[in-house]
């Protein structure tokens, strides 16, 4: 993080701390959670007084961008969750309608994420996707699902961090948030789908390849193109689930009626 602080050049106010800091926190920069250094550093990387900055995060605290823990020193606040309150998430995990109005609205904004991400993706961004993507193949060649799952998300991180819109960033970073804290818990039934894990894999690669080939076209397409196949394949998920649970009533009732014999466990 000792790279990202500019020394401020001219006056030297608070004024010119904050709003540097605030421009790293909304381009994305700075993240929720992360630690700043601690004041002396962060005064010496600024170039200014150390009142200056304390008068700078104690405006950024009150303003809820930064939070100081006794002992732990200061961190960006959770600004993201703040978009979706605990009773819309609650609202949201419980109605099955809004899955599939996640899913739609995810399908248009990514698809303009990917198209941005392949016009405007700096070099840095490209090297930053290429990790990601080595990654994902690696936890795709492990077999290890939690892995899978959690760079997944990542991924789609990357992509609208790499349109360079501020608005789509934050957007969409609540959207995964959703996601990483599990309000969508059937989105993990994709992945039981047979063959899911590999075309979920190629989905991956078609977006990254389209952004590294500067192709805004393929990039959209190929955005779409994903989110269709998880909107379809949890929908077959799920059918599956109700055939099963449904084949499992009918047995148990046919052999509480004795028109079967119970199923017995194998030894």
């Amino acid at each position: 993080m000792s790279d990202i602080f500019s020394r401020i050049e001219h006056s030297r106010t608070a004024d010119e701390v904050i709003q540097q800091i605030e421009s790293l926190i909304l381009e994305g920069v700075l993240r929720t959670g992360d630690r700043l250094p601690g004041e002396r550093e962060l005064a010496r990387q600024f170039d200014v007084s150390r009142p200056i900055l304390r008068d700078a995060l104690k405006a950024l605290e009150g303003r809820g961008l930064l939070t100081t823990k006794a002992g732990g020193g200061t961190h960006v606040a959770d600004i993201i969750g703040q978009l979706f309150t605990k009773p819309v998430t609650d609202l949201i995990s419980t109605h099955r309608k809004a899955v599939t109005d996640y899913l739609e609205y995810r399908r248009e904004i990514e698809a303009v994420a990917a198209e941005y991400a392949a016009r405007r993706a700096t070099p840095e961004d490209l090297a930053l996707l290429d990790r990601i993507m080595a990654r994902m193949d690696e936890a795709d060649r492990t077999g290890d699902f939690d892995d899978e799952a959690t760079i997944d998300i990542e991924f789609h991180h990357a992509v609208c961090e790499c349109a360079h819109n501020m608005i789509l960033l934050h957007t969409l970073r609540s959207c995964y948030r959703l996601l990483s804290e599990g309000v969508f818990q059937n989105r993990l039934l994709v992945f039981t789908v047979p063959g899911a894990r590999e075309a979920l894999l190629e989905q991956h690669r078609a977006i990254h390849a389209a952004i590294k080939a500067a192709d805004p076209a393929a990039a959209r397409k190929a955005a779409m193109d994903h989110i269709t196949y998880v909107e379809r394949s949890m929908a077959e998920a799920e059918r599956s689930g109700d055939w099963q649970r449904v084949s499992r009533l009918r047995l148990r009732q046919r052999a509480e009626a004795g028109d079967i014999e119970p199923t017995r466990k194998r030894s």
